[in-house]
């Protein structure tokens, strides 16, 4: 089997490093293409992850559609140069336009509702789109859906076991609580318009009256009277840090879950509710979500009688998340290898169009 696997984000080098890793491991032919995307390419580079990078960074909502437009086109002439069988990626747009001028099957794999930019340009061109069955969005007889979440691809206990050496890393103690404070940049098209904590000084104030030494990853710059709570260790050890910490408050979707998926108590504080952030709360008790006027105060309350719970308690409900979903590497494996056994004959693109 050939398969493209496209990256545009960090959290898709998550999602796919261990598939990519199986893929290899059973004799596929596996080509990975990137945009530079914040941290992205670092991890593809950490993780050793054989990579091309084939477009950069889009530094505004304005110079979007020209990043796009230069990736699109420079994937579809690997494409045509490789001739994949299934081409792969989160959210598609790219994936599912160059597949269809290819004779590729696409795999299209995402988890979010409200990103309806991606949504209206991908899913119509896309043959197949996988998504949680917590996803509440009906799109029809391409979906097929899957008892997981994106982040069970990369932090499910068969695909990852927390390293506590971080801690020494950013110069904590073993013994001390901590909380870990994940802040967006709302600037990605789908936050324009939303927004998390009122005041982050005044997160972390209320986090150290409560005991916690405070820990603060941000997109783009912190506020500048916060930035000597920022932390430095490698973007890998992220969820080994996840992991450890007695709270995670995040503004952000994926880091709450990754908590989540770990067994630390995430407090969600953002107006766009998810399918899985959802049932993460409701089915599972590990993520707590806060919107409206007063998502400041309660979700500061909550992170702060979280932290009171006994450690049995959250070690439980993960089990029961472990016990009813399933290791998502497996499922992408299965469906890349099912896909590329029933490409249709005839699809594949003339030798004689490769390189051009």
């Amino acid at each position: 089997m050939r398969v493209m696997i496209t990256i545009q984000h960090p959290g898709h080098v998550h999602f796919f490093r261990n598939p990519i890793a199986e893929l290899n491991a059973r004799g596929h032919d596996v080509h990975v293409f990137a945009r530079e995307s914040g941290v992205a390419v670092r991890l593809l580079e950490a993780y050793d992850i054989d990579h091309e990078v084939v477009a950069g960074d889009a530094d505004s909502l304005a110079s979007l559609a020209a990043v796009q437009a230069t990736y699109e086109l420079r994937l579809l002439r690997r494409a045509r140069r490789l001739d994949p069988d299934v081409i792969t990626a989160i959210g598609g747009v790219a994936a599912a336009h160059v597949a269809s001028l290819t004779g590729a099957t696409s795999l299209v794999f995402y988890d979010t509702e409200h990103a309806t930019l991606i949504t209206t340009l991908g899913y119509p061109f896309a043959d197949v789109i996988a998504t949680p069955a917590c996803y509440r969005d009906d799109i029809g007889p391409k979906q097929v859906t899957y008892p997981g979440y994106h982040e069970l691809a990369y932090l499910h206990p068969e695909r990852f076991t927390p390293d506590s050496t971080v801690l020494e890393e950013v110069g904590l103690a073993p013994e001390e609580s901590f909380a870990v404070v994940r802040l967006s940049s709302w600037d990605a098209s789908h936050d324009v318009g939303h927004g998390g904590f009122d005041d982050p000084r005044k997160v972390v104030d209320r986090l150290e009256d409560a005991g916690l030494q405070v820990l603060l990853t941000a997109e783009g710059e912190p506020p500048a009277a916060l930035a000597s709570y920022r932390f430095e260790t490698s973007p890998t050890r992220l969820h080994d840090l996840l992991a450890d910490a007695d709270v995670v408050l995040s503004e952000g979707a994926t880091t709450a879950a990754e908590a989540a998926v770990l067994g630390t108590p995430a407090v969600y504080v953002n107006p766009l509710s998810l399918g899985y952030t959802t049932e993460l709360e409701a089915e599972y008790g590990l993520l707590f979500e806060y919107d409206g006027d007063a998502r400041h105060a309660r979700a500061l309350e909550k992170a702060v009688s979280v932290v009171e719970e006994p450690a049995d308690t959250w070690r439980r409900r993960r089990e029961r998340l472990l016990a009813e979903r399933i290791d998502v590497t497996d499922y992408v494996v299965r469906q890349l290898e099912t896909l590329a056994q029933t490409r249709p004959a005839g699809r594949s693109t003339p030798a004689a169009d490769r390189g051009h």
